[in-house]
This record gives structure tokens, sequence and C-alpha cells, in this order.
């Protein structure tokens, strides 16, 4: 057998007694180019994925944009915008229990919803993490420009992609391991940080009295600028917990998938409880929410307060490893979603190849050149070009998340009729929460309209909505003339 096949393309891939697909559940197992993704990461592997899943560049550093303009009230915003991926993630886990993808939720949305539903949230999340991928690698690069300025930026940037490009390609057992290590030292990282805090809060560090309540309440109060501010804070929180449903498509190169997604999904309470609610309540508790440091990057501001030495340098590198992080996690999710496409029919056929390791060589590859177009454009159009692609990306995730509502909507009915066995994981209050949690993104989206970067982000998002929608239309009229061709 050839190093690379595919599996058919003209249409959605058959299902099983189970209503799996099985080519799309990731168990093809012997890895020799037989249209299967290979079962080759560990249960370490996955519990890592979904702890280093939440903790991205944005917490170290965006997270002071968003203090500076809410005040302690920014506790609000996460807390609202964490209770949402709550939600969202315990509706995505019921469906991935039941029915592991490689294409997670714009394979159910395909189901549920339709094909032009599973195609569109399936271009559109791509497209995000390919964009993500410029964003990265730029990050990336000026931090190690910093410490070696004989090196162009470009080179780094260059250099990056490419060592990541090539784990990515060397199996799913690399990515894994790379993400394992990554996120390992992401979460010491904050880890060490709420213990040194915490203990600056109460007084125990050399040096540091206990600070009380003084920096939460004073400098105008919880709500300097108003509860309005909340829903503004929320608007640039929202988008930090993106990532949080990369161990959903994972979980179907793991050996258990099932075990994998319902551990995922009950400790995503936990972790985003404990990493940013906690380490922002210690943030805005331990300084004043309106001083010049908190606005730089408030987690260097905080050891420095408590008189770390070379807190800066420490948290470059912390910042660091979460940049590569991100990018190898979006050269796989990238990829994974390419190779779901693939199979379904929705992208170039050769998307769903595989090589004798089992790993998906041209989807990886068709995601990294168009993030190595995007780079380029950073550098060159960084105002125009780069600024389109960022800000066109920029609610895809509240698209992502209203999709995977309504798909789980019809999804719990068709799991209840076809494999009520499988619905290992419910979702809580159903169908309630589910609409409540529309609800709160209906208003998000509707909010964005109120704010001028939220504006324009949410305009030029739904302008690619549009020319995705479109493109799904064309691709399925083609499809249904392919499939009458032969009767006429």
């Amino acid at each position: 057998m050839s190093a690379d096949t595919t599996t058919r393309a003209g249409s959605p891939p058959p299902r099983d007694s189970a209503g799996r697909h099985p080519a799309g559940h990731g168990h093809g197992g012997d890895g020799h180019g037989d249209g299967h993704l290979k079962a080759g990461l560990k249960n370490r592997h996955l519990s890592m994925i979904a702890i280093g899943g939440v903790i991205g560049a944005g917490l170290f550093v965006g997270s002071g944009a968003g203090i500076a303009a809410t005040g302690p009230g920014i506790l609000l915003s996460y807390a609202l915008a964490g209770v949402l991926v709550v939600l969202v993630m315990r509706m995505l886990g019921e469906m991935a229990a039941a029915d592991p993808q490689s294409g997670s939720f714009s394979a159910y949305a395909d189901r549920a919803l339709g094909r032009w539903a599973g195609f569109s949230i399936g271009w559109l999340y791509w497209f995000f993490w390919v964009v993500v991928l410029a964003v990265e690698a730029t990050a990336g690069a000026k931090i190690l420009n910093g410490w070696m300025p004989g090196v162009p930026q470009w080179a780094f940037a260059l250099i990056v992609m490419a060592v990541l490009t090539a784990t990515n390609l060397g199996s799913v057992a690399s990515y894994g391991e790379f993400e394992f290590w990554f996120a390992g030292i992401k979460v010491v990282a904050i880890a060490a940080f709420l213990v040194v805090a915490t203990l600056a809060v109460f007084g125990l560090l050399p040096g540091t009295h206990a600070v009380g309540t003084t920096n939460l309440t004073g400098h105008g109060g919880f709500l300097p600028h108003g509860v309005g501010a909340v829903f503004t804070g929320m608007l640039t929180v929202v988008f930090a917990f993106m990532g949080s449903e990369i161990v959903t498509l994972a979980a179907g190169e793991s050996e258990d998938p099932e075990k994998a997604v319902s551990k995922a999904t009950n400790s995503v309470i936990w972790r985003i409880g404990i990493f940013y609610l906690g380490s922002i309540l210690l943030v805005v508790t331990l300084l004043p929410w309106d001083s010049a440091a908190v606005k730089g990057s408030p987690y260097v501001a905080v050891l420095e307060h408590v008189g770390i030495p070379g807190a800066g340098r420490v948290m470059d590198v912390i910042v660091l490893t979460a940049v590569l992080s991100c990018l190898n996690s979006g050269m796989y999710t990238a990829s994974r979603m390419a190779f779901s496409l693939g199979q379904r029919g929705d992208a170039p056929r050769a998307f769903a190849t595989v090589t004798r390791r089992g790993v998906p060589r041209v989807a990886i590859l068709s995601s990294v050149v168009f993030g190595f177009v995007a780079v380029f454009f950073n550098y060159t159009s960084p105002d125009t070009v780069f600024s389109f692609l960022l800000n066109s990306s920029g609610a895809v995730a509240l698209f992502v998340w209203l999709v995977i509502c309504f798909s789980q909507l019809r999804m719990r009915r068709i799991i209840e009729r076809e494999m009520p066995e499988r619905l290992t994981v419910r979702m809580w209050l159903y169908p309630y929460l589910t609409w409540a949690a529309i609800g709160m993104i209906g208003f998000v989206m509707a909010y964005m309209f109120t704010d001028a970067d939220g504006r324009k982000q949410m305009y030029l998002s739904l302008v690619a909505a549009a020319i995705v929608l479109v493109a799904s239309a064309v691709v399925g009229r083609r499809r249904r003339a392919a499939a009458e061709a032969p009767a006429s």
C-alpha cells in the first residue's frame, strides 16, 4: 500500500452501527496510510493539553489591558466568560464523549445542522488558527530578538515555525510530547505565582505586609468605570479562553477518547477558577489597578513588587513557552480540522491523506503555508492585509461556541435515539442551560457593536463568515450536480 491514501471525499464518511464516522474516529491504529489518524496520544498528553489549553500568553501579558480598562471588576468579566466556557465545554464534552471525531464540533454541526454548518464553521476555525500561527510566531520572534538582537526578527519567526512544523510532521506523539512539556512549564509557573502571591497577600514574605482589600475597594472602588466596563472587559477576556476545545479534537487520537473527554470536561471548572480567577484576584489585590506597572505585564509587576529578582526575564521565558505551546497546538488543531474537512468532501481530497505514521502531512503543510504567508504580511503590511486577517478572525470564537450550542440541542436527541448507552457526559439542565448559553453569546456579540475595536472585528468577521457561507453553497451545488450526473 502506498504511503498516502484518501478516504471517500464525495460525501460524508459512512457511519458504523453506533453512529460514528470510523475514518474520523482516530483509531485507524496501524498508521499505515489507511486514511486513519493514529491513536498516539497518551493520557498524560491529553491531561496536559487540557490544562495547558487555557493558559496562553494572553493571561500573562494581555490581562493588563483588561485590568486597566475595567478595574478590579475585571474579576466579574473573567467569571462571566468562564461560566460561558464551562457551559460550552460541557456541551462539547457530551457530543465528543459519545462520538469522538477529529473534526469535533465541525463534524457534529455537519450531522446536526447540515453540511453547510460543518463546512462553514470548520473553515472559519481553520482560518482562526492559521492567523494565530502568524501572531504567535511574531510574538516569539520578538522575545528571541530581544535576547539576541544580532539575528533578524523574521529569521526567528522562520526558525520557530520550521521547528514546530517538523515536530508535527513527525507523529502525533511528537506533538503530544512537546505540548506535555510546554504545558508543564506553564502550569508550574502559574502555580509558583499563585503560591508566592498568596504569601505576599497575607504578608508572609520578607518585606511584605498583609494588604487586605485596600486595592480592591480603593482607587475609585471595585467598579471604577461602572457596570458597563464589566461587559467591555468580557470582550478582551472571552477570546483568551479559545483553545479549551482543543482537547476534544486531540481525544480522537488517544487510546481512550471517551475517558479523556470526560476528564477534561469535568476539570475545566477548576482550571479556569484557579488559573484565571485565582491569579487575577491576587494581582488586583496586591497592586492598584490603575498603576502603570499593571498596564504592562501584571504578573511581572507582582513579582517585582514582592522582590523576586530577574522577574522580567523569568516572565519572558514563561511567555515564550506559552507562545511556543500555542504555535504547536495551532498547527495541530488547524491540520486536524483540515483533515476532517477533507474526509467529508469539504476540502481538497489530499487533506484527508495520512502518512505511514498516521500523520495528515498535506493538511499540516497547507496550514503552515498559510501561516507563513500571514507572517510575511505581518512584516510587510501590518496595518492593511494583516490587520484585515486579524480582525476578520476576531469573532470566530463566538461563532464556534454558538454553533456548538445549536449542534448540541439536536445531537442530544440523535444520541438518545441511536446510541443512548454512549451518553456518558450530560449537559446540565438540558435544554435550559444550552439556551442560556446561546443568550449569553448573543449578548456578547451584540455588545461588541458598542465598542470601536469590537465593532470592527465583528463586521470583518461577519464578512469572513459570509464568504465561507457562499463557498459552502457553491461546493454544495457542485456536489449535487456531480451526484446527479451519472443518472442523467
